[in-house]
This record gives structure tokens, sequence and C-alpha cells, in this order.
């Protein structure tokens, strides 16, 4: 059996007399990607910060390798990656300066340039943040979340707001990471990605997990449901024609 890398048991979080979660229970085995998909108000946001360290618990437990998250904060901040926002980077600094600075907080000995090179911005090196598209600040942000070598990352919507070609990219870049061994948490709005990349899913509303499975699944139990929708079976859609017409190659220059 594969190994549980986060256990997550009755967990709760309120808010002035609110609960925005109500008990949720997972698993995450480790080299997976683990989508956690919900509307706006879910309680995704809350849960993954408690996950993280970044908010404390109210009731349950949540251990990430073995480590218990309330009982150990730091040990867990040690071991997981997190997707930074673009207003987490310092303007003045390089990509270099700005991945080595974040490696002497964990005591790491990095190679920028490798870690660059595997989110394909070899060439901004000497760059600074805001001289950068949204696609590579996306995969700058996946980069520093590397630095300390995680067991776990968590990418939070890591495309929105991305032209296909570098969502594409994206995914790629995701795939290759899974490669690795790394864990992935994913949150998402785009049903498509989810069901693209990971190898399961939890599906949270009103800060409840009320379906939890693979894709393939949860498609599969829809349709014994009696499910049923008017089909258009097409050999591609318009993101086939626009990526065909413009090709697969990033333009962020």
């Amino acid at each position: 059996m594969a190994k549980v890398i986060l256990k997550v048991e009755g967990l709760k979080k309120a808010y002035g007399g609110k609960q925005v979660v109500k008990g949720v229970s997972f698993e995450v085995y480790k080299g997976e990607i683990f989508g956690i998909l919900g509307p706006n108000g879910a309680g995704k946001t809350t849960t993954l910060e408690m996950i993280e360290a970044l908010r404390p618990i109210d009731e349950g437990t949540v251990t990430v390798d073995g480590i218990v998250v309330s009982d150990n904060p730091q040990a867990v901040k040690e071991i997981i990656g997190i997707q930074l926002q673009s207003s987490a980077f310092y303007d003045r600094l390089t990509l270099v300066e700005q991945l080595q600075m974040f490696a002497s907080f964990y005591g790491a000995k990095i190679n920028p340039m490798e870690l660059l090179k595997e989110v394909e911005l070899e060439e901004k090196a000497k760059s600074r943040v805001e001289q950068m598209s949204g696609g590579q600040k996306q995969r700058f942000s996946i980069a520093s979340a590397l630095v300390n070598k995680p067991k776990v990352l968590f990418l939070d919507e890591p495309t929105t707001g991305l032209d296909p070609q570098a969502r594409h990219h994206l995914w790629d870049l995701i795939r290759a990471i899974k490669k690795k061994g790394i864990t992935v948490i994913l949150t998402t709005h785009y049903l498509e990605e989810a069901e693209l990349l990971c190898d399961r899913v939890a599906i949270m509303d009103n800060g409840k997990i009320i379906a939890l499975d693979t894709p393939k699944n949860l498609i599969r139990d829809l349709l014994k449901r009696g499910f049923k929708k008017e089909q258009h079976v097409e050999q591609a859609n318009l993101e086939d024609v626009f990526i065909d017409l413009t090709g697969k190659e990033l333009r962020e220059d």
C-alpha cells in the first residue's frame, strides 16, 4: 500500500461563532497529486492554512509525514513547500538572489540555475519579478517553493489568469514534480485541470468534504445515478485550434 504522507482527522475551524470547517477528514498518499475542489466559501483555503501551520487548529489533528502540526508547526514548515504570491517577492532582487535568500531561511544549499532550469526560467536569472509575465511569475513561485526540497508541495490555483500555452507548460511542470516523488496538493477552479492532473480529488462544500475519489470514479458514480446530458462528441475543441495555430511555445518576452 502507498504510504500516507498527510492525515487529516476531524478538522474544525470557526470565526465569530460561525463554523467554516466542519470536521474534515482525509488522507493523502506519498507521490500523488491530490486536488481539493469547491466553490468560493467552501472552506478550502482555511483547511489548507491549518494543514500548512499558518492558522491555528480549533479541533482535530493534522499529521504531515509523521509530524503532528499542532505539536511542532516549525518542523512541518521545513518539509513542505507553499506557492508564494508575487507580492511576497522583493522588487530589488534578481531571481537568483531571491532563491538564494529563500534557501538561507532553511539553511539549505541550492544551485539557483538548476532550479530555474526546472521551471524554464534560466534565461531570466538576472531579471526581477516585476519584469516577468504572469506565467513566469507562477513558475518562479513554484521554484521558490522547492528550495527546501519539500516532501509536500501546496499549489493554490496555480494557473489562474494564464494563457493556454502557459497553462499547458505549468501542467507539465507539475507532472515533472510528481515524478520526483513530491506529493502535490492542488486547489483549482478549473475542473478540466483537476481531471487531467489529479490522482484523486476531494470536493468540499459548506465546510465539509462531500465526495472523495479518483476523477474517473466520481464521474462513473454520477452516471450510475442516472445523470445524462446532451452529448456532442468532438475530436477537438477551440483550445486545440488555438494551440495548433499559435504553437506550444511560451511567449513571455
